[in-house]
């Protein structure tokens, strides 16, 4: 039997995003010179979400670009013998910009270090943050989410499941004992 809770629904998810738009402003004073790369694959709805708010509050178009980190990750040979790829689209210049990388969740830490020796790869940003819809601990490298949606306090045989609309057909984050 595995016991499932809901810790975020579609209204709080929502909230979230608002809030982590507020904040990626106010940090950057602003959207110049500032662009949003979702990481493949629920970072990505999460990042074209935020840029829509972004433009409600500011008035500012904020390019986002797509990254799948598969051939960065340092587990790849123990993923497959033929990892899918998402695939990366990022439209724009990296160089001297002020990059959010967004994804659903971080946990170890390595999909972010992976995200962002993929960016550097692409040129020289002006600087880096990263934005999270869920924090739930547990890291192995030495990365934390500037943006947080949700610090959700886990054990290691928990497993958190984000849901969005644009992959999964409706909003909601639950957590799942193992």
């Amino acid at each position: 039997m595995h016991a499932r809770a809901e810790i975020m629904d579609e209204e709080a998810i929502e909230r979230a995003i608002t809030r982590i738009a507020h904040e990626i402003l106010e940090k950057n004073k602003g959207t110049e010179n500032l662009v949003l790369i979702g990481i493949q694959r629920r970072g990505v709805p999460l990042a074209k979400r935020l840029a829509k708010k972004i433009l409600q509050v500011e008035g500012g178009k904020v390019p986002v670009g797509i990254l799948d980190i598969t051939l960065y990750r340092d587990d790849l040979s123990t993923l497959a013998e033929h990892p899918i790829i998402n695939g990366t689209d990022i439209p724009f210049s990296v160089n001297g910009r002020k990059i959010v990388m967004v994804d659903d969740v971080v946990y170890t830490g390595r999909t972010a270090r992976a995200a962002m020796d993929a960016i550097i790869d692409l040129g020289r940003p002006k600087m880096l943050q990263f934005a999270v819809l869920i924090d739930r601990g547990h890291r192995e490298l030495p990365i934390r989410a500037d943006f947080v949606g949700k610090n959700v306090p886990t054990s290691r045989s928990e497993i958190v499941h984000v849901h969005v609309k644009e992959i999964d057909g409706s909003d909601g984050v639950i957590i799942e004992k193992k």
